[in-house]
């Protein structure tokens, strides 16, 4: 089955940092961009983060520039956001999503996303 598992967020005080995984299964990410978005209640969905998956090229929301990282690890076909310096208003369920057709921060440009990882930031 093709899928992708988001996992990592959780609680946290304003400051603080968390580390989020978007592992596939049933496929790999060759070729692909990976996106991370987040959405919070009564919101659109955002974009956070991307990365390609060839050229390690790195893409941020002005937002979370300096406080957000996002890498991969080929061999476990794995993304990560780092994230730093977290703030209140970071909380959101967060997504990774697969993009083979550019458009990097439009999310109806993805084609397979996870199940989301809530990051709750508390001030």
């Amino acid at each position: 089955e093709v899928q992708l598992q988001a996992s990592g967020g959780g609680l946290v005080q304003a400051g603080g940092s968390l580390r989020l995984s978007c592992a596939a299964s049933g496929f790999t990410f060759d070729d692909y961009a990976i996106g991370w978005f987040r959405q919070a209640p009564g919101k659109e969905r955002e974009f956070v983060s991307g990365i390609t998956w060839s050229f390690d090229n790195t893409y941020y929301a002005d937002s979370v520039k300096g406080r957000f990282t996002i890498s991969k690890d080929n061999a476990k076909n794995t993304v990560y956001l780092q994230m730093h310096n977290l703030k209140p208003e970071d909380t959101a369920i967060y997504y990774c999503g697969v993009n083979t057709r550019g458009g990097l921060t439009t999310p109806t440009m993805y084609d397979l996303w996870g199940q989301g990882t809530q990051v709750t930031v508390s001030s």
